[in-house]
């Protein structure tokens, strides 16, 4: 299964995400992309088996993938201050791949219900989705 893992600016939710993935699922093929090289580089760190940076390849890995998960941002153009084009929103936002977002309450975005929940506790039911998504293609 090829999961793709969005991040920008520091690529810290990136990073746990990836390193959560590939313990939780070692055969996953795990592909990062960061809207910068610094959170590309985090990402590679934690273990993605291939990592790229920038618009065109958050546009060529999102034609590819089963799953693609990351900061809610990833889908809104002009998130993570600007670093998501409209481009990048629009690739994440028309692919056919399932989309396993990370709700995160920054960048002049607001979602509601999620105050309580810890950043550790969003990742380990996003990475128990993508479990469960993983093994219904089996």
């Amino acid at each position: 299964m090829k999961v793709l893992v969005i991040d920008g600016q520091g690529g810290n939710l990136g990073r746990q995400l990836v390193k959560r993935i590939s313990e939780d699922i070692p055969e996953a093929e795990i592909t990062a992309v960061g809207t910068n090289s610094i959170a590309t580089g985090n990402m590679l760190k934690a273990g993605a088996c291939l990592a790229a940076t920038g618009e065109n390849a958050v546009i060529v890995g999102a034609r590819s993938a089963d799953v693609i998960t990351g900061p809610i941002g990833i889908v809104i153009a002009d998130a993570l201050l600007g670093e998501v084009t409209p481009a990048m929103a629009s690739a994440v936002g028309r692919s056919a791949a399932q989309r396993v977002l990370i709700p995160v309450n920054r960048c002049e975005t607001y979602v509601a219900g999620i105050s309580s929940l810890t950043a550790s506790l969003l990742i380990e039911d996003a990475v128990k989705k993508i479990k469960e998504l993983a093994e219904s293609k089996k």
